[in-house]
């Protein structure tokens, strides 16, 4: 469609169709990688490299090598296109991901915070506050 239409409008139908299987009444419908909007393909490269790999650091070095850029021409333009820092857009990509897994509800806290690179279960909980303005509820997870 992108190449037919062009990429925003492509952007627009690709935002109109993500729904989760479940979400809470104040979470928003939209992916992380899709309000990014990155418009060049090394930054879209690095954006989908980071959500195949939150389990690791994901450090900025890393991500500029994955878009084949160096650290410093990464970090512009990875911020030019998205309007946020690396670090930021990873914490968002791990808290979507960490809230979709609470919201299914099979895996522990603990769990979820490995799986997403938080590593503990404090950290993710910092994050799910400064993204959402609370942490976890209690229905995402028994023992949040």
């Amino acid at each position: 469609m992108e190449a037919d239409l062009g990429a925003d409008l492509a952007r627009q139908v690709a935002k109109g169709l993500v729904v989760y299987h479940r979400r809470g009444g104040a979470q928003g419908q939209e992916s992380a990688l899709l309000t990014m909007a990155a418009k060049s393909d090394r930054i879209q490269t690095a954006l989908s490299y980071a959500r195949q790999n939150l389990r690791s650091e994901l450090s900025v070095e890393e991500l500029a090598a994955a878009a084949h850029l160096s650290v410093r021409q990464f970090t512009r333009a990875f911020r030019q296109e998205t309007g946020q820092s690396p670090a930021r857009a990873v914490e968002a990509l791990r808290v979507e991901v960490a809230r979709v897994m609470l919201e299914e509800g099979s895996h522990s806290v603990e769990e979820v915070a490995d799986e997403t690179g938080f590593g503990e279960r404090e950290r993710m909980r910092r994050s799910f506050v400064r993204a959402y303005g609370r942490p976890p509820k209690q229905s995402d997870a028994t023992s949040a």
